[in-house]
């Protein structure tokens, strides 16, 4: 990793400020690249309210607040923020025509060396590899939740060198992250597979009117001795993004069960029912159900 100084972030969004946070807390040089000088003013707010937060948790010394804050640089240049950089993380909109464009551009701003990659959550890599000009040299890196969690995808195309799986994976573990290295391209990853894979029986159960959502969470939780069930994780997710993903999945293969939770989950949506975030989803927060100490009970007090 002795490579590897200098680390160019593109989009400063959440998960694009939660990224540098890692690269900026094991001492890369890190640059944000945007669009705009309010865009990166609004970034630099965010990132040392995240920096703040990190430093109360004890994620980051008190001492190293200051430091770390002056190690990110921010952009609008894109052929400055390229200059001498040695790795590129993407986390801009889901749109494989713009993400080529932008990584096309790069191409001919960033050394030779430098390894791109992309945190896209639903496109595969190989839908614009070929745009980036370096194809060898390129990969799906996906970061779930820095905040809570330290896992990370690697997932190649079929033009992705070894020994670009390589020095991501050492990237990975410079950041003090733990690699789930992929041996070819698969939608949703590994656990967004699995989820997705939960997520959807959940809703067929409760779209098919064979259990309400709560009886689905109480059958999870009780046998599995887990605390949350499929309908309060979707309340975290939020369901605007639940169904997002479930209907385009649904357009894509046509199912028709899929479109079936699909339609479900819209009457939620419409209805500005989006889970945590406003309020009331499944459950109605602060306090749903799913956390009361009677909760798998409440089934036999409901009947």
């Amino acid at each position: 990793m002795q490579e590897i100084q200098r680390v160019l972030i593109l989009g400063s969004g959440t998960m694009g400020r939660k990224i540098a946070l890692l690269t900026a807390a094991v001492g890369f040089e890190t640059r944000i690249y945007d669009i705009s000088e309010e865009i990166l003013a609004d970034a630099r707010k965010g990132m040392e309210r995240m920096v703040r937060k990190a430093v109360s948790r004890g994620q980051v010394a008190a001492l190293e607040e200051g430091p770390l804050l002056e190690r990110i640089l921010y952009f609008t240049d894109m052929a400055e923020a390229a200059r001498g950089v040695d790795f590129v993380s993407e986390s801009i909109p889901e749109d494989p025509a713009l993400k080529g464009r932008v990584f096309g551009e790069l191409n001919g701003l960033c050394p030779e060396h430098a390894i791109f990659t992309t945190n896209t959550s639903s496109l595969m890599p190989s839908m614009f590899a070929q745009a980036t000009g370096r194809p060898e040299r390129f990969a799906a890196l996906h970061f779930h939740n820095p905040e809570v969690d330290r896992i990370v995808d690697i997932m190649p195309h079929p033009g992705t060198s070894r020994e670009t799986m390589d020095g991501i994976r050492d990237f990975v573990r410079a950041i003090r992250m733990i690699p789930i290295e992929m041996k070819k391209e698969n939608p949703g990853y590994v656990f967004n597979a699995m989820f997705m894979s939960l997520l959807g029986s959940a809703l067929t159960l409760a779209a098919r009117d064979v259990a309400k959502p709560e009886d689905v969470d109480r059958s999870w939780m009780g046998v599995m001795q887990m605390p949350i069930g499929p309908f309060g994780m979707m309340d975290q997710v939020g369901l605007e993004t639940v169904w997002k993903i479930t209907d385009y999945w649904a357009n894509v293969t046509q199912a028709s069960q899929a479109k079936a939770n699909a339609a479900y989950l819209r009457r939620f949506v419409d209805a500005g029912a989006l889970g945590v975030k406003t309020g009331k989803g499944f459950y109605a927060y602060p306090g749903p159900a799913w956390v009361q100490p009677d909760f798998l009970e409440g089934a036999q007090k409901e009947a």
